[in-house]
């Protein structure tokens, strides 16, 4: 009895004796379709560091933007880059980093026509502006020859909320069409001239998948998990592309001479396989935590993102970040603390 007694105590002694682990929260916000990808990289990460549990609200971009701005997450995330004056709205510096690259796709609903439809962008702006209103208009059937469309409406579906991925579909149609841009501009809400909202990827898709004749923009992650027909685009180098994730990564790599902020537009790039409607995704990192013990955490797991969470972006259906890229992102997360 005594030495069960004494085991009892030295094992209390020793357990006592033992440092206790403390955990470290980082919670942040933003972007939906990046989730799946985050949720990933998070879970991931934490099994190499215990000590560390990452939060993120999948929110929509706009959220992120606000919440990252007025200091009440320790980042956000955007489908967008945050503009000049956006970024003067912080009182502490922001910085973008890069982290996967997506697509948007147009998805439809066409009776009688069951594959690949080509889209020009002629045909794709005169769709969204009212002026292309039924599938057996000439700007759809010349660059299909050999398919029977209907001589049925055209109704055009677009995201009821602000969303990140109506921002990239606007500013591919700002940049194809000098109606669009302006008359409508680009956005993460703009004033469409005609349609239906579906609230998210799902609520277009619901509305796709129920109305004969519609079209909508959808991510490309959520029409592949979900086996929704989407069409090819003709890109800037006048061939017709359809999304996938060769063709995303050529677009990253191809486009303008990415700037040190980050800030930059892939959408319409000149690669000859380049998919015209990408996009890169964002998170948005104070330079300076208000914890310095977070600022370190976040850098350390920045750089694993960069490197081994790559490794994981393709089999999710997202195009990991040019090595030149990921190169240029390394170097920037040394400055933050």
């Amino acid at each position: 009895m005594l030495r069960r007694i004494a085991f009892l105590v030295l094992l209390t002694v020793v357990t006592l004796a033992l440092p206790v682990m403390a955990q470290t929260t980082l919670n942040g916000a933003g972007a939906t379709f990046p989730y799946p990808v985050y949720s990933k990289w998070f879970s991931e990460y934490n099994k190499l560091h215990p000590d560390v549990q990452i939060n993120y609200q999948s929110i929509g971009s706009g959220g992120g933007i606000r919440q990252v701005v007025n200091g009440t997450v320790d980042f956000g995330a955007s489908d967008f880059p945050m503009s000049d004056e956006q970024l003067a709205q912080s009182k502490t510096k922001i910085m973008l980093i890069p982290t996967v690259l997506g697509a948007v796709v147009p998805a439809y609903n066409v009776p009688g026509v069951s594959g690949e439809i080509k889209f020009t962008p002629e045909a794709l702006a005169g769709i969204y502006l009212g002026k292309v209103q039924k599938w057996n208009d000439p700007a759809i059937t010349q660059a299909n020859p050999g398919v029977k469309f209907p001589d049925q409406s055209i109704v055009v579906i677009y995201r009821s909320e602000g969303s990140g991925t109506t921002f990239i579909f606007t500013d591919y149609l700002s940049k194809i069409s000098k109606d669009w841009a302006n008359s409508v501009g680009k956005g993460v809400s703009v004033k469409w001239p005609l349609g239906l909202g579906g609230k998210g990827n799902e609520g277009v898709a619901g509305q796709i998948r129920q109305l004969q004749g519609s079209i909508g923009y959808i991510e490309l992650i959520y029409a592949l998990e979900n086996k929704i027909t989407f069409g090819s685009i003709k890109n800037a180098a006048g061939n017709f592309v359809k999304a996938s994730l060769d063709g995303v990564t050529e677009a990253a790599a191809s486009a303008p001479k990415m700037p040190a902020d980050f800030r930059v537009s892939i959408t319409n790039a000149p690669g000859k396989t380049a998919y015209p409607i990408s996009s890169f995704t964002w998170l948005l990192i104070p330079a300076q935590a208000k914890d310095p013990k977070k600022g370190k955490i976040i850098g350390d797991f920045l750089d694993w993102m960069v490197t081994d969470g790559q490794k994981m972006t393709t089999q999710l259906s997202y195009a990991p970040l040019p090595a030149s890229v990921a190169e240029k992102v390394k170097a920037a997360i040394k400055q933050i603390h």
